[in-house]
């Protein structure tokens, strides 16, 4: 793995303009609203916090993507 890779990964990635602060917002909201929905019909249990759990991921990953881009 190169190093500017690694750098990439681990350096903090401040949203620099309104648009990615936008596309942050959008995507934290659309996960937030998937997982009210899910909530709402799915029973609880350790299937169920897995799921949103994994939509957590979903959104970290997300927004992985936008700040890590140029």
């Amino acid at each position: 793995m190169q190093a500017e890779d690694i750098a990439n990964r681990f350096d903090f990635h401040a949203a620099t303009t309104e648009e990615k602060r936008n596309e942050h917002t959008s995507v934290r909201q659309a996960c937030r609203r998937l997982t009210d929905e899910l909530n709402e019909r799915v029973p609880d249990g350790r299937e169920k916090s897995l799921a949103i759990t994994h939509l957590e991921e979903v959104m970290f990953w997300a927004n992985a993507a936008i700040a890590r881009t140029h």
